[in-house]
């Protein structure tokens, strides 16, 4: 992206040098780091930058609309609507890839976005540990709008309490010493001070929760939430029982509320006219087939993790599908090799971090993670046995 950098960073890599980053990554809590972390940064000037923050802008135009609410309504499903939703949600990350238009310009193109969290904390890590045995120019920083790691770290430490003591907020997630990101948990507990705390754990009598700690329970306030439904859906009988409890009227305060994961989702998408944002409709509003399949991707609204998405489509993809309303297409973007490593190019995918504190009009952009691929899909576990893949961060030039 900012060839003298890309050129200089490549020159100095070593093995070894990438070895003891990885070393130290896994330091912190041994055993914990289970997706492939990339060989390199990705560096964006100032230029990119500007372009990828108006689309974000643009977006959050849209969900700070005074309609946006009710155009989102049907975007959850009847059977996982959580009661005592909230007027927003604390966080939002929007996935851009770094395509390349038809003058052969790169420019970002939005590829998802989500009202959840992701590795917000993990990120504030590895920023520190890529200093450290990497050279990273002074003026490039993974944070955005003047954050750097205390002024990041407070409004992060701020969202998740809310007004309530640490041991009173919990972070919650399905088995979450099994889940892949489960470094990212790590690192918030060690960073905002809070429980992690299996869904299985939690403790319900009448409205209140509580999880247990030294044998004493402690009652719960607020939750980071991190469980996805989709996931939940996916699990044994009996974590799936346990799981309705969400559902209740419970005496807790959520961080995000679990609606917003579908609200700012891919059902979003349809509502959004910019450059950097691909033609999308739903599939029951696509009144006649597009002739040039190729160039179009149909995605479910309702997974996770790439799953389910219809790259190579063909009219038989779409017949098969019985319930359109659930579904999307979208014209496919062009992602460029624009990544030099001493194979072949890599692609690469931004997550920008929003984040939303309660009072404040409009969320902010505060950081980001970059994911690196060389095969047909982004996410880590489509690029095994490549090189120069993998998760990743960007480094912005400062204005």
């Amino acid at each position: 992206m900012v060839p003298s950098l890309r050129k200089a960073f490549n020159q100095q890599f070593t093995q070894e040098a990438y070895q003891a980053y990885l070393k130290e990554l896994d330091s912190k809590h041994p055993g914990a780091l289970e997706f492939r972390v990339a060989e390199t940064p990705v560096f964006i000037d100032k230029a990119f930058k500007h372009k990828v923050l108006d689309a974000c802008e643009s977006i959050v135009d849209t969900i700070t609309g005074f309609n946006f609410k009710t155009i989102s309504n049907q975007a959850i499903p009847d059977n996982v609507r959580v009661p005592n939703e909230n007027d927003h949600s604390h966080f939002i990350a929007f996935d851009f890839g770094i395509c390349e238009n038809a003058n052969g310009e790169l420019e970002p193109q939005l590829i998802e976005m989500q009202g959840f969290p992701t590795l917000f904390a993990y990120q504030i890590f590895q920023d520190q540990v890529t200093r450290h045995h990497f050279e990273i120019p002074e003026n490039y920083s993974t944070f955005l709008n003047g954050y750097d790691t205390d002024s990041y770290t407070q409004l992060l430490k701020e969202i998740i309490l809310g007004n309530h003591a640490p041991e009173n907020v919990i972070l919650l997630e399905i088995l979450p010493h099994q889940q892949k990101t489960k470094i990212d948990f790590y690192c918030t507990s060690d960073y905002v001070g809070i429980p992690i705390v299996c869904l299985t754990e939690l403790i319900q009598k009448d409205r209140d929760l509580f999880y247990l700690k030294d044998g004493k329970e402690i009652a719960i306030k607020r939750i980071y939430n991190r469980i996805i439904f989709d996931d939940l859906q996916q699990q044994s009988p009996e974590i799936q029982e346990k799981g309705k409890l969400l559902l209740e009227d419970l005496n807790v305060e959520w961080v995000p509320h679990p609606n917003w994961f579908y609200r700012i989702s891919k059902h979003t998408l349809p509502f959004i006219e910019h450059p950097y944002v691909p033609f999308t409709k739903f599939l029951n509003d696509v009144k006649e087939i597009p002739t040039d399949l190729e160039n179009y991707v149909l995605k479910p609204l309702f997974s996770f993790a790439g799953q389910g998405v219809v790259i190579d489509l063909t009219l038989a993809d779409i017949e098969k599908i019985t319930d359109p309303e659930n579904w999307i297409l979208q014209r496919k973007v062009k992602y460029a090799d624009v990544i030099v490593t001493p194979d072949i190019p890599a692609k690469a995918e931004i997550r920008i971090f929003y984040f939303w504190k309660d009072g404040d009009a409009r969320p902010i952009a505060t950081n980001n993670l970059a994911r690196l691929s060389k095969g047909k899909m982004i996410g880590v576990r489509y690029n095994k046995d490549k090189q120069w893949v993998g998760g990743s961060l960007c480094y912005f030039e400062k204005d």
